[in-house]
């Protein structure tokens, strides 16, 4: 089909409705038809790329999820208790909707290029809470709409802010679901995509790259490969973590959900109280397994196969560490010298454990640690922007990020010092792209910017200055707990309006997806060339 005149008194001669596209559906042929008719001269634009490739990988995902829907229902099943047929069911509707999404999107050649996966993150991301949060509607927790989407995006995007009050007499379904989400939301959706993509004969390092900032080297030579490596790393971390945690004190159910919420650097909890229910044994354990969540699995990989002293040759990891101890040991030998802990042991625990909890995103908390002192409050507001390293499952603007911008900054005072002095950019060893350095302060510019808007409009719903502030800052970041009485770590998020949790739900997602993967879809070149 060849395109006329469009509205602007433009020939679209010579433009034409790919075939594959002619054969689909009408609403797409229509859209296509529509977009290369109506577009001037000098843009020849048409319709970039085929959505189908996108939508059945997107249906793919929802029948993964829908069978994951069965597992709570069957341990309900099992305990006799009445919310089973409510997983059922969900699971039922999800993998119907994905199976039927899947068979009219199949095609024999599937191609999936770069801007097709920055159009399948978000689409993942946003779309999938719609149907993961059917049991927190029909289940004994009975929440809204707004409020099952925002617990669920919650827990996709591994933030661990809840809506959800009487964690402790819930059913252990969702309890259990809670947990499941964090766990496929800290890393199993980026190694489902990587490791379906090469069944669909394309690279799957694409969705890597726009669901990551990470840019470590291949260790290993295909996509396939790295996703089985990092599928197993994750999978044997959540088993020992869960190991550790049984030994520690936990019965089953609570070191399966923890140990699942603490490598996803989540932090949902099987209690109100969070970690502080549980005693100092859990929260050593807690402490380790956090760290680890924070470090980039691909370094792990690279320990587990050449030994753990590429842990500390790595500059980011190294920096990671150094800054936690930096951060815990002062803050540590300040409370316990204050009287706050009666000894030592317990000042570095309880410091370790929120510190920890915080910089990695997971969200845990063992104490209220506003009440440490009108001082901790600035410190803590900086940890939600800090985040853990690039290619974990940690949040905020990342280690590597502040190690970049630190580096750039020492190079412009030497650069000032003498102006003539060709200075090198390197970092880990290696030389540093010239891009970088910019790419990095694009970021933050874009990351400050998003945390002045939302803090406006959260401000709007009604909110005092701290919790909107601290809540922008928690939902970017995935962090969890806020600061202030409603949203801290002795609080949660039940009592915000439907408008502030969907600015929320909107935060959560950009803040995961590092902010560029969204927002590159509302510039109207993506879409047409």
């Amino acid at each position: 089909m060849t395109v006329g005149r469009g509205p602007f008194g433009s020939k679209g001669a010579g433009l034409r409705v790919p075939a594959d596209l002619e054969a689909g559906p009408a609403w797409l042929v229509i859209a296509a038809r529509h977009a290369l008719g109506s577009t001037t001269q000098s843009h020849r634009a048409h319709l970039l790329f085929d959505v189908r490739p996108v939508l059945y990988v997107f249906a793919l995902c929802l029948v993964a999820i829908g069978v994951f829907e069965m597992l709570p229902g069957l341990v309900d099943w099992a305990l006799g208790l009445p919310d089973a047929p409510v997983y059922f069911a969900a699971a039922a509707i999800t993998v119907f909707v994905g199976g039927a999404l899947a068979f009219t999107t199949h095609q024999h050649k599937m191609s999936l290029g770069l801007r097709q996966a920055f159009l399948l993150t978000p689409l993942c991301w946003f779309g999938i809470p719609v149907f993961a949060g059917l049991p927190f509607m029909f289940t004994e927790t009975n929440l809204s709409f707004a409020d099952a989407y925002f617990e669920t995006v919650s827990g996709f995007t591994t933030t661990g802010s809840t809506v959800i009050v009487g964690l402790d007499t819930l059913p252990p379904g969702i309890l259990l679901w809670r947990g499941i989400l964090q766990w496929l939301g800290g890393v199993g959706f980026i190694v489902m995509a990587i490791a379906i993509l090469p069944f669909l004969k394309v690279g799957g390092m694409q969705i890597l790259r726009t669901e990551s900032s990470d840019r470590s080297e291949k260790i290993l030579p295909r996509a396939s490969q790295i996703a089985g490596a990092i599928s197993i790393t994750y999978l044997v971390l959540t088993l020992l973590c869960a190991i550790a945690y049984l030994l520690t004190g936990m019965n089953l159910l609570e070191a399966v959900i923890h140990a699942m919420t603490t490598l996803s650097t989540g932090g949902y909890s099987t209690s109100d109280s969070s970690l502080g229910h549980f005693g100092p044994g859990v929260h050593w354990v807690a402490v380790v397994f956090m760290t680890l969540g924070g470090m980039p699995f691909l370094l792990l990989v690279r320990a587990w196969q050449s030994g753990w002293g590429a842990i500390w040759r790595d500059s980011q990891a190294r920096v990671y560490l150094l800054f936690l101890t930096a951060v815990i040991l002062p803050l540590a030998l300040w409370l316990w010298i204050a009287g706050v802990y009666h000894d030592f042991e317990s000042s570095v625990r309880q410091v370790a454990v929120n510190v920890i909890a915080v910089v990695t995103t997971t969200g845990y908390a063992s104490t209220d640690y506003q009440l440490w002192g009108a001082a901790v409050l600035p410190i803590f507001l900086f940890l939600m922007l800090a985040g853990g390293c690039t290619g974990s499952t940690a949040g905020g603007v990342k280690i590597f990020r502040w190690e970049i911008l630190v580096s750039q900054a020492h190079r412009q005072l030497r650069q000032a010092i003498n102006p003539h002095r060709v200075l090198a950019r390197r970092y880990n060893g290696q030389p540093l792209p010239a891009d970088v350095p910019a790419s990095v302060g694009v970021f933050l510019f874009l990351y400050l910017g998003l945390l002045f808007l939302f803090t406006v409009a959260l401000a709007a719903t009604g909110l005092d200055f701290v919790t909107a502030l601290s809540g922008a800052a928690t939902m970017l970041g995935n962090v969890g707990p806020g600061l202030g009485p409603v949203i801290g770590p002795a609080g949660n998020f039940v009592s915000l309006s439907d408008e502030a949790k969907w600015i929320c739900s909107l935060a959560m997602v950009m803040g995961r997806l590092e902010l560029l993967t969204v927002l590159v879809l509302f510039d109207w070149r993506f879409w047409v060339r």
